[in-house]
């Protein structure tokens, strides 16, 4: 993996740890902008031929998504 692979997937890792606080701790807003963040980056990745499928489970960033309610 690149070096840009390599440091996009820790940001994605990272923005993850703070999506599973924000979800335990019922701050939609919060969850929100760390799905979006999330989804920036991936597309990022997408855009300079990085492969992401195994990154993150999509039904992580649906739950993230103003759409669906988050339990």
């Amino acid at each position: 993996m690149s070096e840009f692979a390599t440091v996009l997937r820790d940001q994605v890792d990272e923005r993850l740890k703070t999506l599973v606080v924000a979800r335990r701790a019922g701050l939609d807003h919060e969850i929100h902008l760390h799905g979006a963040r999330i989804r920036d980056l991936l597309d990022l990745a997408a855009r300079h031929g990085v492969d992401t499928g195994d990154w993150v489970d999509p039904a992580v960033l649906d739950l993230a998504s103003p759409d669906e309610s988050i339990s």
